[in-house]
């Protein structure tokens, strides 16, 4: 019997995004509908900021900071506020509020019930005994995972105590909109240069996820696109790498265009994959390769997964027309 490859996979933003353009391809290069309900957090950086302006929610001081074109990456500016002790706690909170208000008037509970992408991928890991699920590593502040491992019949584990080890870790980094720690609300933490994440219960969340990034044989990063802002992630990535004798593969399922500069920006991982090698070439579909496309690359990848497990007979035709989930990807 084949080796049993053990498997991390890491959410970023593009995740949720796959999964709302999901439900309107006809809108996927829509310039004007993706202005107002992108997920990716550019676009909610812009919403953000002109939100902001518009209420005042700006000190003069930051203010005169913004350029006319406004932001691209509001955690990143929050983060520098934060750092450089700029005494703006309210605009921080209302920054916050702001972004928190943007992602999910975009996630009601109508369109998180016709989510499928997250729901197949955990099914497919209840049925896949070639691969073990170690654990999933999200970058988002919402709950579209958690809905996920729900509807899968899972309990997410988000690790909050040294000490709990049950189940499937759900390892939310920068934390979510409607965790909480000791009850009370725990405050998301924006990615960039502070080091919130050596505080409780952070250093508990980042410490497992260490611990399963040490084990892992594959690391599958899924809307991510391992942006070199969020320090905290990429040096959690190289401090897994030197912790082993051999390094982790990294799967980037994710747009693949010609000239693709990943392997060059992350020389430090070395056994970096583009959607277009993974396992030996599964992707076909070559919309994979053009932004401009609107092609949906979990969407693609997942749908390549399902046919080659169902090709080596890991998924029965049977197992998928019984499924909740899987069965849509092939549709």
């Amino acid at each position: 019997m084949a080796k049993v490859s053990k498997i991390v996979y890491l959410f970023g933003a593009g995740a949720t995004h796959a999964e709302f353009t999901n439900l309107y391809p006809n809108k996927s290069t829509d310039g004007n509908f993706l202005s107002k309900n992108s997920l990716l957090m550019a676009d909610v950086s812009k919403r953000v900021c002109e939100g902001a302006k518009n209420n005042g929610s700006f000190p003069k001081k930051i203010a005169g900071l913004i350029s006319p074109a406004g932001l691209s990456n509001i955690e990143l500016f929050i983060s520098l506020i934060e750092n450089n002790e700029v005494r703006s706690e309210a605009t921080i909170e209302e920054l916050k509020s702001l972004m928190k208000k943007d992602i999910l008037n975009r996630l009601s509970k109508s369109r998180l019930k016709r989510f499928y992408l997250h729901k197949a991928l955990l099914e497919i890991h209840q049925r896949n005994y070639i691969e073990e699920l170690l654990g999933v590593i999200s970058l988002n502040y919402d709950r579209v995972l958690d809905e996920a491992y729900r509807a899968v019949g899972n309990t997410p584990n988000y690790c909050l105590h040294f000490d709990d080890h049950s189940g499937v870790p759900l390892l939310k980094l920068h934390g979510a909109f409607d965790l909480e720690y000791r009850g009370r609300k725990l405050p998301i933490i924006t990615p960039g240069i502070n080091k919130n994440y050596l505080e409780l219960p952070y250093n508990f969340i980042w410490g497992r996820a260490l611990e399963i990034l040490i084990d892992c044989d594959i690391l599958r990063v899924i809307g991510c696109s391992l942006s070199q802002n969020d320090v905290g992630l990429v040096d959690l990535l190289f401090k897994a790498h030197l912790a082993r004798k051999d390094p982790f593969e990294v799967q980037m399922i994710a747009f693949d265009p010609k000239g693709n500069k990943i392997k060059e920006h992350f020389g430090f991982l070395p056994k970096i994959k583009t959607a277009l090698e993974l396992e030996g070439g599964i992707i076909a579909d070559q919309t994979i390769t053009d932004h401009s496309t609107g092609a949906n690359p979990f969407r693609i990848w997942l749908k390549a997964k399902v046919e080659k497990l169902r090709a080596e007979k890991v998924l029965t035709d049977e197992e998928i027309k019984k499924s909740s989930f899987i069965k849509s990807v092939l549709k």
